[in-house]
C-alpha cells in the first residue's frame, strides 16, 4: 500500500509552480511537455492550440491568432504583473467585472470577481449590466456566450484571442448543416412535428461550441446544455422530439443518456467525414441519441487503469470524474459530475477522505490546496493542463485592463446579431433548464 499522499505540492495551488519545479529537477513528476513552462506569447504567432492536452489536435484554418503582446508585459515579473492587474482593477472599479473558469491557472483565478463553470459564468455575464466591460478568463466560445447574454453596450473581452477550444472546433457549422441535410433526407421535414407533436430530431449542443452552432440549434427548436444540466436538457429534448442530435462531445452525450436508460445500440456515432456519419439508415431510424464524433482532450487522458491503480494505492479512495471522460472511466468511478459537482462533493465531505479526481489539473490542484484535511490528487499522474485555458496569462489581463484605463477596448468579442438572435433563444432555454436544487450526478440518480 502507498502510504505517501499523492498530492501536488499542496497547499500551493499553482500548477505554474509545479511545472517550474519539474523543469528545475526539483520534482520527480512528469509533464506532458516542458513547453508549458514557456510564456503563452511564445506560441501566439503559430497556429495551434498550444502546449498541453490539446497540442496534438488539428486546429481549423482561420482560427483566431493573438497579436503580439507589448514587450513591457513580456518582461514584467509575476509580482509586477500581479500588482499592475490589481492597480488597474482598483482604478476601474465597477466599470469592469472579471470572470474566471475553474480551469484557469491560479495566477489568473486570484483576480477573478466570479469563479465558476461554464453554466455559472453564463449566468454571471447576464447578471452584471452595470459593468462596462466583462473580461472573460476562459476560452473563445465562453466569451461569445457572454457577449450574447450581456447588454448591447457592454464589451466582452477575451485576454488572449488564441484561447480557443479543440472540442468546440470539432463541430463546424458547415459540417452540422450538412448533417442536418442528410438527416432531412432520411427522416423528412425536421421542423414539422408528427401527429403526437414530436419533432423527428431535437438538436442539443454542449456549451463548448461556437456561436454559429448555438444559432443553428436556436433556429431548429433546440437547446444548449452544460455538464451541470445535461440530464435536465435531455429530458427537455425527449419531451419534444423522437431523438436527439448531440454535439460536439460524444462522451457527455453518451454518459448522460446511458444513465437515463438509453441503450448503447440506440446511440450511433456521427462522423462528419462519412456518408450518414458512418451509420446505417436503420441505425439512425432506431436512434434515440445521435452522438457527434467530438471529445475533450483533457478528459480523454483519464483511464480505467488509473482508477484501478488509485484503488490499489489507496483502499477506500473516492473516485470522481467529469462526464466528458469516456464511458468505461465513468463506469469505473464512484461518481461523475460537472466541475461544480466535484467541488461541492469535496466541500461536503466531513471526514478526512482520499479523493482521486478525473478533471483538469488546475482545478484539482486548487481543491487540494483549499482542503488540506483531505488527500486530493489527479488521476492522471502526468501534469497536462488544458492547452487553451492555459493561454490566458496575467500579462494579457494587465494589457486589456490598462487598455480600458486608456479608453481602448482590446480583444473585444462580438457575435453578429443575425447569429446571436437565434443563439440567445437556445441559451435562454439552457438557463431555464436548471438542475435539481440538490443535484446528484445523472448516473447516480439512475443507479
Amino acid at each position: 500500500m502507498n502510504t505517501t499522499p499523492l498530492q501536488l505540492t499542496a497547499p500551493d495551488p499553482s500548477v505554474d509552480h509545479v511545472l517550474a519545479q519539474i523543469a528545475a529537477g526539483a520534482s520527480d513528476q512528469e509533464a506532458c511537455t516542458m513547453d508549458l513552462v514557456a510564456a503563452p506569447w511564445d506560441f501566439d504567432p503559430v497556429p495551434g492550440y498550444g502546449p498541453g492536452a490539446s497540442m496534438g489536435d488539428v486546429i481549423p484554418t482561420g482560427a483566431p491568432l493573438q497579436g503580439g503582446l507589448p514587450q513591457e508585459y513580456r518582461d514584467a515579473s509575476p509580482a509586477e504583473l500581479d500588482a499592475r492587474v490589481r492597480a488597474a482593477k482598483k482604478a476601474l472599479g465597477d466599470r469592469v467585472v472579471i470572470l474566471g473558469h475553474f480551469y484557469q491557472r491560479e495566477e489568473v483565478v486570484v483576480h477573478a470577481d466570479y469563479l465558476g463553470d461554464s453554466f455559472q459564468l453564463a449566468g454571471a455575464a447576464k447578471a452584471h449590466p452595470e459593468a462596462e466591460a466583462i473580461v472573460f478568463c476562459g476560452v473563445h466560445f465562453m466569451a461569445e456566450t457572454a457577449d450574447m447574454l450581456s447588454g448591447p453596450d457592454q464589451a466582452v473581452i477575451l485576454p488572449n484571442l488564441a484561447a480557443g477550444c479543440s472540442m468546440a472546433d470539432m463541430a463546424s457549422i458547415d459540417d452540422v448543416e450538412e448533417c442536418w441535410e442528410q438527416l432531412t433526407e432520411l427522416y423528412g421535414d425536421l421542423d414539422t412535428p408528427d401527429a403526437e407533436g414530436l419533432l423527428p430530431v431535437i438538436p442539443v449542443t454542449y456549451m463548448n461550441s461556437s456561436a454559429a452552432i448555438k444559432g443553428f440549434v436556436g433556429r431548429h427548436a433546440g437547446i444548449v446544455c452544460t455538464s451541470s444540466n445535461a440530464r435536465t436538457v435531455l429530458e427537455w429534448a425527449f419531451a419534444r422530439g423522437r431523438r436527439v442530435l448531440f454535439f460536439p462531445d460524444q462522451h457527455l452525450g453518451r454518459n448522460t443518456a446511458k444513465a437515463m436508460g438509453v441503450d448503447a445500440a440506440q446511440m450511433p456515432m456521427w462522423n462528419p467525414r462519412r456518408p450518414l456519419g458512418g451509420a446505417s439508415p436503420d441505425e439512425l431510424r432506431d436512434a434515440r441519441v445521435i452522438l457527434w464524433h467530438g471529445f475533450c482532450s483533457v478528459h480523454r487522458r483519464f483511464t480505467v487503469d488509473q482508477i484501478e491503480k488509485a484503488r490499489v494505492d489507496y483502499p477506500g479512495v473516492r473516485v470522481i470524474v467529469h462526464p466528458e471522460c469516456p464511458a468505461p472511466v465513468v463506469d469505473a468511478a464512484d461518481e461523475a459530475g460537472s466541475t461544480d459537482y466535484i467541488r461541492k462533493a469535496i466541500e461536503a465531505a466531513t471526514e478526512p477522505t482520499v479523493f482521486a479526481i478525473g478533471t483538469e489539473i488546475n482545478l484539482v490542484q486548487r481543491l487540494a490546496a483549499e482542503h488540506p484535511q483531505h488527500t486530493i490528487f489527479c488521476l492522471d499522474p502526468v501534469v497536462c493542463p488544458c492547452s487553451t485555458m492555459y493561454r490566458i496569462h496575467p500579462g494579457y489581463i494587465a494589457w486589456v485592463l490598462e487598455g480600458l484605463l486608456d479608453g481602448e477596448v482590446r480583444n473585444r468579442i462580438t457575435v453578429p446579431e443575425d447569429v446571436a438572435t437565434h443563439a440567445r433563444v437556445a441559451l435562454e432555454r439552457m438557463l431555464a433548464a436548471k438542475p435539481p436544487a440538490a443535484p446528484a450526478a445523472a448516473w447516480e440518480q439512475a443507479s
